[in-house]
C-alpha cells in the first residue's frame, strides 16, 4: 500500500513539473526529456529501498526466529502444541545468547580444572553477608509475625521454623530478591546451548587437552539436556498455575519463586499451602509448604545432627557453604528468641 501511494504521487509530480518546464521553457524539449528520466530513475529507487524495507527485513527477522528450530521441533516433539510452542517463542521476541551457557559451562570447566589440579580448595564456611544484625532481625521478625503460618509447616513436616525462615532469608531475602532474568529465556537459551558448537568461542579453551576438551563437550550436552528438561517442567508449571512462562522471574539458572525450585522441583515437590487449588511459588504459604515438604522428603527429620541436618540442606542447593548459612542462620534466630521469647 505504501508504495503504490509514494508511485502514485511521483506520477503527479512528474506530470506537474513537466508542464512547468513547458511553460518555462519553450523552446528547449530536451529539458522535459531529462527530467523525465530522471524521475523515473528516481521512482525506480524508491521502489526498490521500499522493496528491500519489506521484504529483506522480515527475512532477517525470520533468520532470527529459525535459531530456534531446533529447540521448537524438540518441544514439539515430546508433545507440546505447536501453535503454542511458536507463540511463544515469537512473542518472547528473543535472540539467541551463546553467553548464557558459556557462562556457566566457564564456572563448571574452571572447577573441574581445580579438582583435577594442586589447587587447595577452601573450607566451607558460613557466608557472613547473610549473618549482617539488619538482615537477621528482619528474619527475627518474619519469624514472630509468621508464627501461625510457620506452626502449621513444623506440625505437617517436622521443619522448624528457625530452618524455614533461614532458608526464606537465604534464597531471596524475605522474597525481596527473586531474580531479574526470565525463566523462559534463561532455560531456552541452554538448551539450545548444549550443542557445544554454538558456545565454542565464548568458552575460555585455550590450552586445553583433548581429554579436558572432550569432557567438556560432553558435559555442556548434558547441561543443555538438564536445561530442556527444565524447560518442559516450566511449561507444564506454568500451565498448571495459570501463570506466563514467557515472562516469570527467574534466577540465573531458572529457579522460580520465593525460595528458588528448578520447575522439576516445583512439579514433584511443590504444595498448595493457602489451600486455593494451586500450586503458585510466588505465594508465601505455598513457597514456604513446598520447601519445607522439599526437605522433609531428602531426609530431614527431628533428632539430626548438625552433619545430618547439613547434609539435608546440601540437597536443598549443592554447596556446603549454604548449607553452613542456613544452619548458622537459624542457630541465631534460636538464639534471638531464647533471649526476647515470644509474647
Amino acid at each position: 500500500m505504501n508504495v503504490a501511494v509514494l508511485v502514485w504521487r511521483s506520477g503527479i509530480m512528474h506530470d506537474t513539473s513537466t508542464i512547468l518546464l513547458k511553460r518555462m521553457s519553450p523552446m528547449s524539449p530536451w529539458i522535459e526529456y531529462d527530467f523525465n528520466t530522471r524521475m523515473n530513475r528516481l521512482g525506480a529507487v524508491l521502489v526498490t529501498a521500499l522493496f528491500v524495507l519489506c521484504c529483506v527485513v522480515p527475512l532477517s527477522v525470520q533468520a532470527e526466529e529459525d535459531q530456534w528450530k531446533p529447540l521448537r521441533e524438540r518441544l514439539i516433539l515430546d508433545g507440546f502444541d505447536r501453535q503454542e510452542v511458536n507463540a511463544m517463542f515469537a512473542r518472547a521476541g528473543m535472540r539467541f545468547d551463546p553467553s548464557v551457557m558459556a557462562r556457566k559451562m566457564n564456572v563448571l570447566l574452571s572447577t573441574h580444572l581445580t579438582k583435577s589440579g594442586s589447587v587447595e580448595v577452601a573450607q566451607p564456611k558460613p557466608l557472613t553477608r547473610y549473618l549482617n544484625p539488619v538482615l537477621l532481625a528482619g528474619a527475627y521478625a518474619y519469624l514472630r509475625e509468621h508464627a501461625d503460618l510457620l506452626q502449621r509447616i513444623e506440625g505437617e513436616y517436622g521443619v522448624s521454623d528457625d530452618i524455614v525462615v533461614a532458608v526464606f532469608l537465604v534464597e531471596t531475602k524475605l522474597g525481596k530478591t527473586i531474580g531479574d532474568d526470565r525463566a523462559f529465556s534463561v532455560l531456552a537459551n541452554m538448551a539450545l546451548g548444549g550443542d557445544f558448537s554454538r558456545i565454542d568461542q565464548y568458552v575460555d579453551t585455550a590450552g586445553l587437552d583433548d581429554d579436558t576438551r572432550q569432557w567438556l563437550v560432553q558435559r555442556t550436552l548434558r547441561k543443555g539436556n538438564w536445561a530442556f528438561e527444565e524447560l518442559k517442567a516450566l511449561l507444564t508449571y506454568c500451565r498448571q498455575a495459570d501463570a506466563d512462562p514467557v515472562t516469570l522471574p527467574a534466577s540465573v539458572y531458572g529457579a522460580i519463586g520465593l525460595c528458588q525450585f528448578m520447575p522439576t522441583s516445583a512439579l514433584h515437590y511443590g504444595r498448595d499451602g493457602d489451600g486455593d487449588g494451586k500450586i503458585d511459588l510466588f505465594v508465601e504459604a505455598d513457597a514456604l509448604f513446598s520447601m519445607a515438604n522439599y526437605l522433609k522428603e531428602h531426609g530431614w527429620k527431628a533428632g539430626l545432627s548438625f552433619d545430618e541436618q547439613a547434609e539435608v540442606i546440601y540437597a536443598y542447593n549443592h554447596s556446603m557453604h549454604y548449607a553452613l548459612t542456613i544452619l548458622e542462620v537459624a542457630d541465631r534466630l534460636r538464639k534471638t528468641d531464647s533471649i526476647f521469647g515470644r509474647s
